[in-house]
């Protein structure tokens, strides 16, 4: 065979262009030429009425076809075909007429033009994948992109890390937003706390609360960031500082909370020291440092619930042999249904360090308390059956943590302020244990007694931040203190507190009116007397005399604060004082 020269490869190239618009294959007999044009993968060839025709598979429609012939006519089609136009994705061949969707406001359809938004699309899938917490591998998956595709056929897919990249610029926005609305709010007040994952690795949270413009309580993760071990009183402070620098706001902590770790009394009290020699203390760090409520209840049960743990440890057993085998468990479902109990909860294994889901535990197992004596008598193997000594304690201490899982609910709060109403349910565990602390049985006594000592040691000094907000609650005022305080202190001693709560109440009240000058201008300088000329010219009447001998009158000089604590306390109904909002 001869070596084709460069001639015969010009004139091969030329054969095969012109066969390409005919619509033929050049390398193959005439008869039986495969067709090479672009066109036909988007027409097919059918027989209709004995002609054979070209249909597009867009549109339908049929078309001239003769074989062997020019295609010149069916790719002015694809051009002009409205349908193919409306499947182009990311070209800009789509339709120039709107499309029109119905958009539903208040119970009315309209007609409104709906136009296809990429930024918008893709901004969306962010939020979604950064609230639901999908992997980004997930954008790429098939049938992810033919769900959304079924949605709007002009979806355009994005990879994992175009993803990646609009989260991390979507994180920087809503940042700048955010250090913009920071900037004009006065004070600011954090919580903090570290986990260590399963990697070993710790990280902290910060969280900010402020209130909005609005008086509607605000909060925010500051930063969520790794901790370098150790996990210092040092550390966690220069981690909170440098965190406080990055957003501008290391002048506006009035308050930080943090649980009762040795560390984080460290930690508070060296950002209290830098504060304190930028003159940025506020409130002469009267409640600067606010102990977490919940974990001081958590350590307090913990120390309690020492004193049964053997009753525990058995009920945990318990639970745990039968869940670990589905046969025991199908055994012990058949015994419940058999006696016809009423409970419909499920055995619980709670996690030890934990008290409320102990708490869950002892609850669902007391319930069922007839079925495991049953089930003994069936399984020879089960060894931690709790003798009626045992459910007797269980039952007392299950009715303790009922009340202290009350407690700890309102603690928990996320959606309304809470500080309000930390004192009223602090005075109902001590009233509790103050109940507990007559019972007749060793092991009741001895529980109190370490609970108690716990309470002292976090709760013997009054809490300002805890006072502080049940007295601006319109519901409480100075009555609640006046009340619980003396259940709750020494009789030689509540009077103390009662007199700090009101001291460091005035002490707050002038440190805000100082920050606003104008309110601060008017208070101090009003007076009945507008113009001394003319009050040396007025009268007293016998109205002015009746009003003196008959009415209260507010001094010239009582502040808000006064006139407020005056007045009587706000009852609202049974409805309303679940859901009543202090702040507004």
């Amino acid at each position: 065979m001869s070596r084709p020269t460069k001639a015969n490869i010009v004139i091969d190239m030329e054969d095969v262009d012109k066969d390409d618009e005919m619509g033929i294959d050049a390398t193959e007999a005439k008869t039986s030429r495969k067709k090479r044009s672009v066109v036909w993968k988007e027409f097919e060839i059918i027989t209709n009425s004995g002609d054979m025709k070209a249909r597009c598979n867009h549109c339908k429609h049929n078309l001239a076809y003769k074989k062997g012939g020019a295609t010149t006519h069916l790719k002015r089609h694809l051009k002009l075909c409205t349908p193919r136009k409306a499947t182009l994705v990311g070209k800009d061949k789509g339709p120039k007429q709107s499309l029109l969707s119905f958009d539903v406001t208040e119970g009315d359809e309209m007609l409104s033009i709906f136009k296809y938004d990429k930024g918008k699309v893709r901004e969306e899938l962010v939020k979604m994948f950064v609230v639901h917490e999908y992997p980004f591998r997930m954008v790429e998956h098939e049938f992810f992109t033919k769900f959304c595709r079924s949605l709007n056929p002009k979806y355009e897919p994005i990879k994992r890390q175009t993803l990646k990249h609009d989260c991390m610029k979507m994180y920087i926005s809503e940042k700048e937003s955010l250090k913009l609305a920071l900037a004009g709010i006065n004070k600011i007040s954090l919580t903090s706390d570290l986990w260590t994952s399963n990697q070993s690795i710790g990280y902290m949270c910060l969280t900010g609360h402020f209130m909005d413009s609005e008086w509607k309580l605000q909060k925010r993760i500051l930063n969520f960031c790794p901790l370098e071990p150790p996990h210092t009183g040092l550390a966690i402070a220069d981690s909170i500082s440098e965190c406080l620098i990055d957003w501008g706001i290391e002048d506006k902590i009035s308050t930080i909370t943090l649980n009762n770790a040795s560390s984080n009394d460290l930690a508070v009290r060296v950002l209290k020291e830098n504060f304190e020699a930028k003159e940025k203390l506020h409130f002469g760090g009267k409640i600067f440092h606010v102990r977490c409520c919940a974990h001081i209840l958590n350590l307090m049960v913990q120390d309690g619930l020492t004193e049964i743990r053997d009753v525990i440890e058995n009920i945990r057993e318990s639970v745990k042999y039968l869940k670990l085998s589905p046969s025991r468990l199908y055994k012990f479902n058949e015994i419940v249904k058999s006696l016809k109990l009423s409970t419909s909860k499920r055995l619980i294994l709670d996690v030890p360090t934990r008290w409320n889901s102990t708490y869950a535990m002892l609850e669902c197992a007391l319930e069922n308390k007839s079925v495991f004596s049953r089930y003994k008598e069936r399984d020879y193997n089960y060894k931690w059956l709790p003798s009626d000594e045992d459910w007797k304690r269980a039952a007392e201490v299950s009715k303790f943590l009922e009340v202290i899982n009350d407690v700890t609910k309102v603690f928990s709060g996320r959606k309304y302020p809470t500080s309000n109403l930390f004192l009223r349910q602090i005075w109902k565990v001590r009233k509790m244990l103050n109940d507990m602390s007559t019972d007749n049985r060793d092991f009741v006594k001895r529980m109190t007694l370490k609970m108690k000592e716990k309470f002292d040691k976090y709760w013997g000094e009054c809490n300002l931040v805890m006072a502080i907000g049940a007295v601006l609650d319109p519901r409480y005022k100075m009555k609640l203190i006046l009340y619980s305080f003396p259940k709750i202190y020494p009789a030689d001693d509540f009077q103390r507190h009662i007199d700090d709560v009101r001291e460091s109440l005035e002490f707050l009240y002038k440190e805000y009116l100082s920050v606003d000058s104008q309110i601060n201008s008017s208070m101090s300088s009003a007076t009945y007397d507008s113009n001394p000329s003319q009050a040396k010219k007025q009268k007293t009447d016998d109205f002015d005399e009746w009003v003196i001998t008959n009415s209260d009158i507010i001094p010239r000089n009582k502040s808000e604060i006064d006139m407020y604590l005056d007045e009587g306390v706000y009852k609202p109904g049974n409805e309303e004082y679940e859901d009543f909002d202090a702040l507004n």
